[in-house]
């Protein structure tokens, strides 16, 4: 959806959305890539590393024990112990906003399990620690320990307008930025007066804290596409006197509550619904030609012939995310991923396949040097 929707709300400097407490994401160390990796190349890398495959279940807990937390140093010197473990009418708010983006008509599917290891996103109701979650993949890297949260909400998320607090955090999971941080917005901010009012509570945020969750532009790789929504999910409100142009806002921003038109098209682009055209069967020693472009992914269903070690790997002058499930009983289980993105080399995956079993294979597309110039084999 372009910018032509009006967020701009003659109320918005009154409405109490706009002054409460924001999503700040945690800081994570952009990507560096070496010369050889040109401009568009990085570009692609950076719009799609931080995406799941599509198919995947991405399984969620909610912490439940009462060693489920951590001591807090107060500013008077004091210790206090701050609890993960959420009331049972905040858990529900977060599965019905994990149901709102299922509902849009998408590939990946969201699974409540009971034993913190099975999950991939671990939530967390701390208070005082705001809401935030890692994005996308990131979640793997940044927090690997069971015992780490993913994703925390920091208030109470029962409260008028909380609804798209949990769709937003979610937005995050799914491997989607800031909104307005979006370089194609024409966000001029008032920086000191951005600075000044996220210095104050709710928020207390310092200065580099600040730059990171709002005024930092995201490179255009990061951006989801090439225009503006600041009706989406991902966009904060933002309160009277912050913004200096479009001059539209400067009496304040809030978007329309839900997802908007924009965040459902873009959900599903990454994460379409799984058609059959989508599926082939792969046979050992047989290449299969990837005839796919950047971001779009194709699986393969293996069924080995013998027991034993097998490779899988890519071929070609690109850059793929590379994963391997095995069925069972109708789910699928993760085994292993590689990820070749920026680097000289193919991904590779080497792991035992059971002769009676199936297997599913995803390959998802970064870059390609040339149209079908890359294949997957495995052997």
């Amino acid at each position: 959806m372009s910018d032509e929707r009006d967020s701009a709300n003659p109320a918005a400097d009154s409405n109490p959305l706009a002054t409460r407490a924001q999503c700040g994401l945690p800081s994570v160390r952009q990507r560096v890539f070496t010369a050889a990796v040109s401009p568009v190349r990085a570009r692609l890398i950076r719009r799609v590393s931080k995406k799941w495959v599509n198919g995947t279940v991405l399984r969620y807990y909610f912490f439940d024990r009462d060693s489920d937390g951590e001591e807090v140093r107060l500013s008077d010197g004091r210790t206090e112990w701050c609890s993960y473990v959420g009331d049972e009418d905040q858990r529900e708010v977060v599965r019905q906003a994990f149901q709102a983006w299922k509902e849009v008509g998408i590939g990946l599917d969201f699974r409540e399990v009971d034993a913190r290891e099975d999950a991939e996103v671990r939530i967390g109701f701390m208070p005082g620690d705001g809401a935030w979650s890692y994005v996308g993949r990131d979640i793997l890297d940044q927090a690997p320990s069971a015992d780490e949260r993913t994703m925390n909400f920091g208030w109470d998320l029962t409260a008028r307008g909380e609804f798209d607090t949990a769709l937003h955090e979610i937005g995050h999971t799914l491997g989607f930025p800031h909104e307005h941080q979006n370089p194609h917005s024409g966000i001029v901010w008032d920086e000191e007066a951005v600075f000044r009012t996220m210095a104050k509570p709710p928020n207390e945020w310092n200065r580099d804290d600040t730059h990171y969750n709002i005024i930092r532009k995201l490179d255009a790789g990061e951006a989801e596409g090439s225009s503006w929504d600041p009706d989406s999910i991902m966009h904060y409100p933002f309160e009277a006197g912050l913004i200096k142009e479009p001059a539209r806002f400067t009496r304040g921003l809030t978007p329309r509550p839900g997802l908007s038109e924009r965040d459902k098209a873009l959900v599903r682009s990454f994460y379409p619904e799984p058609v059959a055209e989508d599926y082939a069967t792969l046979e050992p020693l047989k290449t299969a030609i990837l005839d796919i472009g950047p971001g779009e992914q194709k699986n393969f269903w293996v069924e080995p012939p013998a027991s034993r070690g097998y490779t899988i790997q890519t071929f070609g002058e690109s850059d793929t995310l590379l994963v391997l499930f095995e069925e069972d009983q109708g789910d699928l289980r993760y085994c292993c991923a590689d990820d070749d993105s920026g680097e000289d080399h193919n991904a590779q995956l080497k792991y035992k396949l059971i002769k009676g079993r199936r297997y599913l294979i995803r390959v998802r597309l970064y870059y390609s040097a040339g149209a079908q110039q890359t294949a997957v084999m495995v052997w």
